[in-house]
């Protein structure tokens, strides 16, 4: 029950309570649906490893960085409670996944799950593609099916960007939430299955390029191709690999992939001065920020970097706490995802419950199946934190899914004896503390030398 209902709740927050309840959505049944799948999940944290996971801490702390942010950084302790409350539906998809996700059978599901929302959103903006009048081009006929975005590119043409509805309502989010997907779907991937893996995963693939095109993010262009780079890298090389990812994207750019806007550092310009803003705005704010969610209200736009936002806007002690949450994950990830770090573990045994009738047996799985997952989740982290670098998306729910799905794929291996325990807090704070000075140093050196090349 209480991954169904999770579940539930992730597909409300990626299409919204209007499409997913539709009259009923006034009556706030988000909040009732949360309240009931925090219900259901109290008696497994008995048993749950979630409070052995430095992440679990790290999110404390954020959300207590995200209170102090408004309260001492913008003086306002309405406001305070609003981006407490505003951030924790977030945080929380971290918490469900490590619940009840403790199984291969349900990372596979949760991954169809994020795979049938970004389906949804390509069925819906085609639908409205379809319906426009090629002679009108009238831009309100295509805000108004809210999946498609009206935009100019470098030459002034008009061109359409699909899009998905409120925390994915910009083309580059949804695009982002695709590349996460990609990697994901080949958890579906069974050898010597050709006709499960054609229906499963290679057409499911072929619609999430298609998806990822009409998106025209630059952005998600160069997320694929670095996740093209690390996937192709173990099996071919890095030379060959980057030689085909190079010649990918070369041919999606004569496709016009990113809808006739150019990719290089002059066209970024608008961005990259936004990027040195936000760390002046550091500067004058540098341990609590500005408050969650103000930046916009001292550049007048965001700032299109998830390091540059949570720094400006949470300050050092949030930018602390989101490298502590990052940095155990993708060392986790790593860890899976290097055989050489893992080993055969035991066999599987049965769990013995109160009654004979209750025994469960361990799923069954061994250090390569271990391994195959912890490189799905590792690539769709990366695509995450490349496209992650030119938006703002520090504090969203896909974040936090992977973060989850990263721990319980460790979980099944730990349970198994395939792997070495966890870093151990004492060891996780100063390597926190160096990853967030080295974030803030390595903005700062870029963006010193983007403005000296111009």
């Amino acid at each position: 029950m209480g991954f169904v209902l999770s579940l539930l709740y992730f597909v409300t927050y990626y299409l919204t309570p209007e499409v997913v309840f539709g009259p009923l959505a006034p009556y706030h049944v988000e909040l009732i649906l949360a309240a009931l799948v925090t219900f259901v999940s109290l008696p497994g944290l008995m048993h749950s490893f979630i409070f052995k996971t430095p992440q679990s801490l790290a999110l404390i702390g954020l959300a207590v960085a995200v209170l102090m942010s408004v309260l001492v950084g913008a003086h306002w302790a309405g406001g305070g409670v609003q981006a407490f409350l505003a951030f924790i539906p977030n945080a929380f998809g971290y918490f469900l996944v490590c619940l009840h996700c403790n199984s291969k059978r349900k990372l596979q599901v949760l991954a169809l799950m994020m795979l049938a929302v970004c389906l949804f959103v390509l069925a819906h903006g085609a639908v409205a593609l379809r319906n426009l009048s090629p002679a009108s081009g009238a831009e309100n006929e295509v805000t108004a099916s809210g999946y498609l975005l009206s935009q100019r590119n470098d030459a002034g043409q008009s061109f359409y960007r699909l899009r998905g509805l409120k925390d994915i309502n910009d083309p580059n989010d949804f695009g982002q939430l695709i590349v996460c997907v990609v990697p994901l779907i080949f958890i579906s991937w069974r050898p010597k299955m050709p006709l499960s893996n054609t229906l499963c995963v290679i057409l499911p693939l072929c619609l999430l390029l298609v998806a990822v095109f009409l998106t025209h993010s630059r952005g998600a262009l160069v997320a694929l191709t670095a996740l093209l780079v690390v996937a192709a890298r173990r099996r071919i090389g890095t030379v060959p690999a980057f030689l085909l990812a190079l010649g990918i994207f070369a041919a999606s750019m004569s496709l016009h992939f990113t809808g006739g806007r150019d990719i290089s550092a002059s066209a970024g310009e608008d961005r990259t001065a936004l990027w040195g803003e936000s760390l002046e705005v550091f500067k004058a704010h540098p341990l609590f920020g500005v408050g969650f969610g103000n930046l916009p209200n001292y550049l007048g736009l965001t700032a299109h970097n998830s390091v540059a936002v949570c720094t400006a806007e949470l300050g050092f002690l949030g930018l602390f706490f989101w490298s502590m949450f990052l940095l155990p994950t993708m060392r986790d990830a790593l860890a899976l995802a290097s055989p050489g770090k893992l080993s055969d573990g035991k066999p599987a045994v049965t769990e013995a419950g109160l009654f004979p009738q209750t025994m469960k047996k361990i799923e069954v799985i061994d250090k390569s199946e271990v391994s195959r997952l912890g490189r799905l989740v590792l690539l769709s982290l990366v695509g995450f934190l490349v496209t992650g670098w030119f938006l703002s998306r520090s504090f969203v729910m896909t974040l936090f899914l992977l973060g989850g799905m990263a721990e319980a794929v460790y979980q099944l291996a730990l349970e198994r004896g395939m792997i070495g325990p966890r870093l151990r807090l004492a060891r996780l704070l100063p390597y926190t503390a160096g990853l967030a000075v080295s974030l803030v140093l390595f903005m700062y050196v870029m963006l010193r030398v983007v403005n000296l090349t111009h």
